[in-house]
């Protein structure tokens, strides 16, 4: 057991509790660095894509993006009022198909995300009323 407690740093060589330094263990136990495995590197890199539609057409182009688990923001900004609308409507439909989100950012911008990314708290009370209406 003392053995085992010396290895991860718990005593020292001669079984008394001691401060455990990382320049500790290089020099007592250097074979204990090849362990070390950085989380950093095991972690996706995660993007976030950003569409401008300007017509209805590339809309299946954003529904892509979220099939593949990237988080979307589309700005509205560039569409007719009913093509926006349909817009929304599609990709309300594929966030729902993959148990995602979708939400307002302003009032012609939304964000979509899959299933794995959360999105906390709202600024819907910033929007008119009037915009309110498009994105419902």
């Amino acid at each position: 057991m003392e053995r085992v407690m010396v290895f991860f740093g718990l005593h020292d060589e001669e079984g008394q509790a001691g401060g455990y330094t990382d320049s500790d263990a290089e020099e007592t136990h250097p074979r204990q660095r090849k362990n070390v495995v950085s989380l950093h590197a095991a972690q996706k890199q995660v993007r976030v894509m950003l569409a401008e539609p300007r017509s209805y057409d590339e809309v299946q182009n954003i529904a892509d993006y979220l099939k593949n688990n990237r988080t979307t923001v589309v700005s509205l900004q560039r569409l007719p009022q009913d093509e926006a609308t349909k817009v929304i409507d599609f990709l309300s439909g594929t966030v729902y198909a993959l148990n995602g989100n979708i939400s307002k950012l302003s009032p012609v911008t939304i964000i979509c995300s899959p299933a794995n990314v959360d999105i906390q708290g709202s600024i819907s009370e910033l929007i008119s009323d009037e915009v309110n209406d498009l994105l419902r």
